[in-house]
């Protein structure tokens, strides 16, 4: 046996596919990140207007969304929507006289933690409107811009330096969540890090990849959003 066929059997519980799985896991949990961060993002900023212009019935239900969203663990909320919307879903369907379906793992698991984003951006966009100087808005009104040129010209440059550094710790939750949803059965980095180290039984080895590839998606993640908090601050004083 030649040294090559030796290090090539040594070199067997480590197939090249595993690494691919990772890779493949990897961009799941990216995909379902960004995909449930705008649909949180999206959810966030009709709160954060709702809390601060809704009627008290709005205000109400605003308040008992993000409460219980926030109260309640993300665990016990990815399963319980999971299952109660895929049921409740399929009886609506089903009194309708319609066929039952299967929803999909990929889009219930963006729909399921946009929804647990939502509840925390509400609040991270509803502190940076506050911020800013009421003066601003009402020059605004007082030029005669419209409410949507008013949001898009004044309220959005002036919330995002207020917002991001809340924005980009709800980024980074999100992508550590999104581990979460191999309880419903979706294979993302870390579901496919279990079936890895499972299958070789190099435990080590394959949680330490699954690590540095959370670190890479942070760095870069980091990179990110220090560009566009470099961006969004352009012409005002820096902190020391």
């Amino acid at each position: 046996m030649t040294s090559t066929q030796s290090l090539l059997e040594l070199l067997s519980p480590y197939p090249p596919g595993w690494g691919g799985v990772l890779l493949a896991g990897a961009l799941s949990t990216v995909t379902i990140s960004l995909g449930a961060y705008l649909i949180g993002m999206l959810i966030g900023l009709a709160g954060a207007l709702g809390k601060l212009s809704g009627g008290r019935p709005v205000l109400l239900l605003l308040d008992l969304y993000t409460t219980a969203v926030r109260a309640i663990p993300e665990l016990i909320l990815i399963v319980g929507l999971f299952y109660a919307g895929t049921d409740g879903i399929n009886r609506m369907l089903l009194a309708a006289g319609l066929q039952p379906i299967e929803i999909n793992g990929f889009f219930a698991a963006v729909a399921v933690l946009g929804i647990v984003q939502g509840a925390y951006m509400t609040e991270v966009l509803r502190g940076a409107i506050l911020a800013i100087p009421t003066g601003q808005v009402e020059a605004a009104k007082a030029f005669g811009m419209r409410p949507w040129l008013r949001f898009r010209r004044v309220i959005l440059p002036a919330l995002m330096p207020n917002a991001l550094p809340g924005l980009a710790n709800l980024w980074m939750s999100v992508t550590k969540d999104s581990a979460l949803i191999a309880v419903v059965g979706y294979q993302e980095l870390a579901l496919a890090t279990r079936l890895a180290a499972g299958n070789t039984k190099h435990y080590f080895l394959f949680f330490l990849a699954a690590a540095v590839l959370y670190l890479v998606i942070t760095l870069l993640s980091n990179v990110i959003f220090g560009s566009l908090e470099t961006y969004f601050r352009r012409g005002q004083p820096k902190i020391a």
